[in-house]
């Protein structure tokens, strides 16, 4: 069995970089981080995982502002399929009912603001962690 992933889903590779880059300087090789530009092919990496069967994702990262399938919508249908999976919303600029409903129809765990503060995602990643 591999390590446990953290998928981080952003249009911003710029963004990507920096919270792979954060979390591997928190958690180091207690994970794997995935990331995704967008919520199709995040939806693809999740699948293939799946199938492999060898990796399980703990956490997905997601911004909202996305093109295609927003990060609100993308989020639900993970739950749907996957509701054990711990989701957050990472956003500049979401609207408050894209989070309500996520609340409400994807156990969102909690929604971050760009720009977000280091220790603000980590203690939240921990706290989603801890529910797993």
């Amino acid at each position: 069995m591999s390590k446990p992933v953290i998928l981080c889903v952003d249009d911003e590779v710029v963004v990507l970089n920096s919270l792979k880059i954060q979390l591997k300087k928190e958690f180091g090789d207690a994970y794997l981080y995935e990331v995704a530009e967008n919520a199709d092919e995040a939806l693809e990496i999740i699948e293939e995982l799946k199938q492999e069967d060898e990796s399980e994702i703990l956490v997905i990262v997601s911004d909202w502002l996305m093109p295609g399938i927003k990060g609100d919508e993308f989020l639900i249908l993970v739950h749907q399929k996957y509701p054990q999976i711990v989701k957050v919303m990472l956003t500049g600029q979401a609207d408050e009912m894209a989070i309500k409903r996520v609340k409400e129809q994807a156990n969102l765990h909690r929604c971050l603001y760009k720009p977000w503060d280091g220790n603000e995602l980590v203690e939240t990643i921990k706290s989603g962690l801890g529910k797993v």
